[in-house]
């Protein structure tokens, strides 16, 4: 009697008989240029999110913490501080782009367009601006990509562009990692 596997689902590879393991980040072939990534889930800002950045930082901007202060300057609430949507941003695209990633290289280009408050909900995408091999490091590649982030109205909050390291053979590194 032979045992066959099930069709492998997209998104996972096969780790053993009856099992799977989700796949994360992608290797040097994978990064196709003019490629837009769709990241997904979504996620909305929470005051803990807001507050925790404020204390991590020791940010005292009042435009990010007094109500009163935003209300008498022509603010109807207070404004999160841009590194949580950096931060809620760059973490969603980090998944399907850089999660095997041995090194970040830059973040550049950087522009806050529109407000964000706590109860937006943020997504992202991703373009591929470059992808090539390293000089110095024939295990890896290089990458250059532009990330964008959109409230749940549609309206650009964020972009950035950013270049890191990924492994030019994706499948080995997971073998080697049981990633």
């Amino acid at each position: 009697m032979t045992s066959t596997q099930p069709a492998l689902p997209p998104g996972y590879r096969h780790t053993g008989d009856n099992r799977v393991r989700e796949v994360i980040g992608l290797g040097l072939a994978d990064f196709v240029e003019g490629r837009v990534i769709e990241h997904r889930p979504a996620r909305t800002v929470t005051e803990t999110d807001h507050v925790q950045m404020l204390a991590l930082t020791g940010n005292p901007a009042p435009v990010h913490s007094d109500a009163e202060f935003c209300a008498r300057t022509g603010r109807d609430r207070v404004l999160v501080c841009g590194m949580v949507t950096l931060g809620i941003v760059l973490g969603a695209s980090v998944r399907s782009t850089s999660a095997l990633t041995s090194a970040s290289l830059s973040l550049t280009d950087l522009k806050l367009h529109h407000p964000v408050h706590v109860g937006d909900t943020l997504r992202a995408e991703t373009e591929i601006l470059r992808a090539r091999p390293c000089a110095s490091r024939p295990e890896h590649g290089v990458v250059t990509c532009r990330t964008t982030g959109y409230n749940q109205h549609d309206q650009q909050v964020i972009s950035f562009t950013r270049a890191f390291l990924v492994p030019a053979d994706a499948d080995a590194v997971r073998d080697a990692t049981t990633y």
